[in-house]
Formats: structure tokens, C-alpha cells, sequence
């Protein structure tokens, strides 16, 4: 197996367990100071990832590169915002409902990458992304 598709894999049963605990964290709880906690439990986890593999010191150059910071700071807010709204969802919806339509990040993912990298997409990918526009829609309405 291809080392991305076991990452992607493994991202995907990580982002499964996220809804499952989530929904079951927030029971009468407010989802966006939970969310800040998850966030802060996050950041030391994460810090303790990088110092695990001896990364540390490469902090610096993060910090130092005012473009890769920007658009990290911009992925971090938005990925900030994507928690608070999925917790917020997940809050007062159905697991079986709010994930799905979560998942439309996919979809969302790719019609940018198209619009701002020029990637291109095959007449099946396009299909491929239809449906999981579709199957979202479908497993979260129906």
C-alpha cells in the first residue's frame, strides 16, 4: 500500500473517532469553549509530536518566513472556524447527518484547487466529485 493511502486512511478513522468523542464530549456543554479546549489539547499534543522527532528547533524557520506563516495562520484560522462550526453542528444534529455534509470539504477541496492551482480534473473525477456531493447530500437529507 501506497504510504499516502495508508496516511489518508489512517486521517480518515482519526477524523471518524473526532465526531464520535465529540458528540459524546459535548453533551450539555457549550461547543465552542469544548472546541478551545480540543484546540489547547491540540497544540500540546502536537508540540510534544515535533519534540518527539527532534523537530523543535525547526519552529524558527516557520515563524521567520512571513508568507508560509501567513498562510498557515490563514490555514489555522480556518481550520479553527471548521471545528467551531462541526461542533456547533454536531452540538444540536446527528452524527450520521453533520458528517456527511462535513465531508463536503472533499468536494469544496477540489473546485479550489482547480480555481487556485489549476489542477485538472478527468470527465471520471468529475463524476467521482458529483457523487460525493450527491451521496453527502443524500445520507444527511434523506
Amino acid at each position: 500500500m501506497e504510504s499516502w493511502l495508508f496516511y489518508a486512511l489512517l486521517s480518515a478513522l482519526s477524523a471518524a473517532l473526532v465526531s464520535i468523542f465529540g458528540k459524546l464530549g459535548l453533551s450539555g456543554m457549550d461547543s465552542n469553549a469544548a472546541t478551545a479546549v480540543r484546540s489547547i489539547i491540540m497544540a500540546i499534543f502536537l508540540v510534544g509530536v515535533v519534540a518527539a522527532q527532534g523537530n523543535l528547533g525547526r519552529l524558527p524557520e516557520i515563524v521567520t518566513d512571513r508568507r508560509a506563516l501567513l498562510f498557515i495562520a490563514l490555514s489555522g484560522i480556518a481550520g479553527a472556524t471548521s471545528w467551531l462550526f462541526y461542533f456547533l453542528a454536531l452540538k444540536t444534529g446527528q452524527v450520521s447527518q453533520v458528517a456527511p455534509i462535513d465531508k463536503l470539504s472533499v468536494v469544496f477541496s477540489v473546485l479550489l484547487a482547480i480555481i487556485f492551482f489549476g489542477e485538472r480534473v478527468s470527465g471520471i473525477h468529475a463524476l467521482a466529485i458529483f457523487l460525493i456531493a450527491a451521496g453527502g447530500l443524500m445520507l444527511a437529507i434523506f
